[in-house]
């Protein structure tokens, strides 16, 4: 049997590089700390699961482990750190030239909300509005309509409605711990900051694939 694992990816910019919108010390704390912790539980999870297989034949059944218990945690964790992987790819610095949407993103934004700016309000408000913890996120589901389609959807914490069958292009943690140090709860701040550094490029990348 393999024994897999969860790395914590570097940041493609410095931690300095998305300043006045995110600071160093936010940036820092969410990258060294929080996403590193999903990436810590997730792979102690994933050693308790591999340590009762491999004791699957021994006669003491306290190597046996609660599954729903472990597969919610893990499913938290594991969707967690794949969201912070999405997360810091898109973003990049505003003297990166990345930060203009153009190209075939944008064609299809304006396909599916009429134009940049009705998504971007759409998009905010869907943000702010996530109730405690979670995520706004714009979604490509390639089996809706004759060119796919492009949907905002919510998910609350990490993994509570996640869409698997849908490619995330774009998402923005509202976690409190990703701008609370810098915009104390003034959600609504971060959000309208936020867009100064999202990166177009990347956000197209994915569209495109």
């Amino acid at each position: 049997m393999e024994k897999n694992s969860y790395k914590l990816p570097n940041l493609p910019y410095g931690y300095k590089d998305l300043e006045p919108y995110i600071s160093e010390e936010v940036l820092t704390l969410h990258h060294t700390k929080h996403h590193q912790g999903y990436v810590n539980a997730a792979n102690a999870l994933l050693e308790r699961i591999w340590n009762a297989r491999e004791s699957s034949g021994a006669q003491d059944k306290n190597t046996e482990i609660d599954y729903k218990s472990v597969s919610k945690s893990l499913s938290f964790n594991v969707a967690g750190h794949i969201l912070h992987e999405i997360f810091w790819k898109i973003m990049a610095p505003t003297n990166s030239g990345k930060n203009k949407p153009q190209g075939e993103i944008i064609k299809a934004i304006e396909n599916n909300f009429g134009s940049l700016e009705r998504f971007k309000t759409e998009f905010s408000e869907t943000a702010k509005s996530v109730e405690g913890s979670g995520w706004a996120v714009l979604a490509y589901h390639k089996e809706h309509g004759d060119n796919g389609s492009l949907a905002i959807i919510q998910i609350e914490k990490h993994n509570v409605n996640f869409y698997p069958e849908q490619k995330i292009l774009l998402c923005l943690d509202v976690w409190e711990h990703g701008y609370y140090l810098d915009y104390k709860n003034d959600r609504a701040k971060f959000i309208e900051s936020w867009w100064n550094v999202v990166n177009w490029e990347e956000v197209g990348r994915r569209f495109s694939e």
